[in-house]
């Protein structure tokens, strides 16, 4: 089967969240099909003609065609924050007003007139008003999120009024999307269970499926290397606000507190644009340390005792969360950052809410051997059994022969 995969970024390196999902899920479907990649090039993902070179040579490795596009807000200066304001006055969100581009129609345009395609992948909604171009072709539209609901959640933190505001505002004006965009696809694929019921309550009857997120496990494995006693760590960038909120979370609340309670206790943060506040702290805390991007997050990970992660906001699975099971890292995690993970407290992972419960609940790990070893071997388990991407992937292809045959279910 040949498939045209759209895309608003070039997924490589496959380093966290959207990028691994997307480069894993591509290149299992390869292992099937015909995938012509035709993707939107995200400057701030890869700022040099180098960078792209570069990733554009690995999807030749596993895709039948990849062409790339710039995104035209990318090429003006200032032009993401002009785009902003004009769509406080556009009926339609943000989110899809940034991927608006001509030479991308032509792209779509001629890649379905030049090759035999038989699906065409939308992998996020903000591609979605191309959906016209692919008339009579089956169509599969992904969520990596399901973005009204994220936006309404973020609106319902958020303290300044006039953010709170926007983000409001752009949250129903993706409800408003949904319910009128979703329903124009044969099948749409959302991240677990969850989403897809967070999905079906804005947009009844429409027709889904859940592709979970996944490891690698031939990259994400325990690499038993020396563990530093009583130590944290953290991976994720920090542009998301989910990871940047919840690391500032973590250093004003938790921190302090955690201090008390294990004066040697060691923390290490990664991921690239950390706050400013983060930054300032490791600057005076030398138990505190903020790495910035690194091109291997493997080593940092498998030298700490235990993964946090206090994220309380944003959607979709945490493939951190993942990474981190696949590792066989003990994980303290708030319940949002679990949400649509099929694992089980105090079998799979230790939940806490308040700083007070992430406390008491990391140095119950430093102090219980048993425990620490049964959640390492228990989470390393269920993500071989449940998220490995070979057998996503497999998954993935079943979907895609039914919905090419007629054989989805409403």
């Amino acid at each position: 089967m040949n498939i045209l995969w759209l895309s608003h970024l070039v997924p490589y390196p496959p380093k966290g969240g959207v990028l691994q999902r997307s480069f894993n899920l591509i290149r299992e479907a390869s292992k099937y099909h015909n995938v012509y990649l035709l993707a939107f090039n995200q400057k701030a993902l890869l700022p040099t003609e180098k960078d792209l070179e570069q990733a554009v040579g690995e999807f030749k490795k596993i895709c039948k065609d990849i062409s790339v596009v710039p995104i035209p807000s990318d090429r003006r200066s200032h032009g993401r924050y002009a785009l902003y304001l004009k769509s406080l006055f556009t009926i339609s969100p943000y989110t899809t007003n940034w991927l608006r581009c001509t030479r991308m129609e032509h792209q779509i345009s001629s890649t379905l007139a030049s090759h035999k395609i038989d699906l065409v992948h939308f992998d996020t909604i903000s591609l979605a008003p191309f959906y016209t171009l692919a008339e009579g072709y089956k169509k599969v539209l992904n969520h990596h999120n399901i973005e009204s609901d994220m936006m309404l959640r973020r609106s319902n933190k958020e303290s300044n009024p006039l953010k709170k505001l926007y983000i409001r505002q752009e949250g129903y004006k993706i409800l408003r999307y949904e319910n009128r965009l979703c329903k124009k696809f044969d099948l749409n694929i959302t991240c677990s269970r969850l989403d897809s019921d967070r999905l079906l309550t804005g947009t009844p009857g429409l027709r889904t499926e859940e592709i979970p997120n996944g490891v690698d496990l031939r990259y994400f494995y325990p690499m038993n290397l020396d563990k530093e006693k009583h130590s944290l760590v953290f991976a994720g960038g920090m542009k998301w606000y989910p990871n940047r909120d919840a690391m500032l979370f973590f250093s004003n609340k938790i921190w302090p507190l955690l201090k008390k309670e294990a004066p040697d206790v060691k923390m290490t943060v990664i991921g690239r644009e950390p706050h400013p506040e983060i930054a300032s702290l490791a600057r005076s805390d030398e138990r505190f340390k903020v790495t910035g991007f690194v091109e291997d997050v493997r080593p940092y990970i498998d030298k700490a005792m235990v993964y946090v992660c206090p994220i309380q906001d944003g959607g979709g699975t945490r493939l951190k969360v993942l990474d981190a099971m696949a590792m066989g890292k003990p994980i303290v995690a708030h319940p949002i950052a679990i949400e649509g993970i099929d694992i089980e407290p105090e079998k799979h992972v230790l939940i806490a809410r308040t700083p007070e419960e992430f406390v008491s609940q990391i140095v119950r790990l430093f102090g219980d051997p048993g425990l620490y070893r049964r959640l390492s071997e228990e989470g390393r388990k269920i993500v071989s059994e449940k998220y490995d991407f070979e057998k996503i992937g497999e998954k993935l292809n079943r979907v895609y022969n039914e919905v090419a045959e007629n054989r989805v279910a409403s």
